[in-house]
């Protein structure tokens, strides 16, 4: 009785130095031309976003008498900062300044409060109509500002909240809290809920398992929410200048759109070195803003984006 014998194969490995073959299509290799028009398109897109923060700091570095020469020159050759000193001391944006911070730190802590107790709730207690109450909240963001401007005028006229700062905190919540609120539900959906099993054992209420355990862990997403509300406060427009109406109450948007003309020259001139320092002036909050929270605002923009 003969017993099966199987044959080995023995394999060569290839000799230090011998070329490897080329990658077949769709491998890790690159085609250059598609990485040269990658970049180049990099390229292109970081050019049309830092040109105008660029020719806004150009335009506040340049002498008022410089402002509107031709040719204009794209770095000024007698630089000076007096434009961010007039800016600064000339009263024109130190109000508005504190209006802004004002308005928009309220509309960020109270889409915060609001926002992350409605998306706890929607995250982690299941009931009857909760997808289309969360389909309604979503669906608030889909109007456009100003088909609700008129309404919004006139109930705050009625109640006697124009020209102040209310009349923008309660019409900027009506965009930025559904935003909050589906947001941080899906944070607060992804999150397990043996932590909160845990924490009833150990005697924790209700509200004490929400404040304690659960909001610490949705920080991530309470820094981008809540940056992201207090950049769409700061910014407005559309509702400052329509529901303001003395200076000392307006915003920095207002403020910058209606500065005072020109000392010199006509009274129709438009100081755009002063305007323009003006504007990189309210910029650096929120640039700082972004620096400071930069980790924070990375893992919730991409913390949703893989379950895990």
């Amino acid at each position: 009785m003969s017993a099966n014998v199987t044959p080995t194969v023995s394999v060569t490995p290839p000799a230090a130095g011998a070329m490897t073959p080329k990658l077949a299509k769709g491998g890790s290799r690159q085609n250059p031309w598609l990485r040269g028009l990658f970049y180049f398109l990099l390229v292109v897109i970081a050019f049309y976003m830092l040109f105008p923060f660029y020719w806004a700091i150009r335009s506040a570095l340049t002498p008022e008498v410089d402002a509107g020469n031709t040719p204009v020159q794209y770095f000024p050759s007698d630089a000076t900062l007096s434009n961010f000193g007039d800016a600064l001391t000339g009263g024109v944006l130190k109000q508005p300044l504190i209006n802004s911070f004002i308005v928009a730190g309220l509309v960020t802590l109270l889409s915060l409060i609001v926002g992350a107790s409605a998306a706890y709730a929607l995250g982690r207690i299941r009931f009857r109509g909760r997808t289309i109450m969360m389909y309604a909240i979503l669906s608030m963001t889909i109007f456009p500002q100003i088909a609700i401007l008129g309404a919004l005028y006139t109930q705050f006229s009625n109640w006697g909240l124009i020209n102040t700062r209310w009349s923008l905190v309660i019409s900027y919540l009506i965009f930025t809290l559904p935003f909050t609120i589906w947001v941080l539900q899906s944070f607060f959906a992804s999150l397990p809920r043996e932590l909160e099993e845990s924490a009833y054992v150990d005697g924790a209420s209700p509200f004490r398992t929400f404040w304690a355990v659960m909001l610490p862990l949705a920080a991530p997403g309470l820094v981008t929410t809540g940056l992201l509300a207090f950049i769409n406060a700061w910014n407005e427009y559309l509702y400052a200048v329509s529901f303001l109406q003395t200076a000392d109450n307006y915003t920095v948007p207002v403020a910058i759109a209606n500065w005072p003309p020109a000392t010199s020259g006509s009274a129709f001139a438009q100081p755009w070195d002063h305007i323009m320092a003006g504007t990189v002036v309210v910029t650096l909050p929120l640039i700082v803003l972004v620096l400071i929270f930069q980790r924070r605002l990375v893992a919730g923009l991409t913390s949703g984006a893989v379950k895990g």
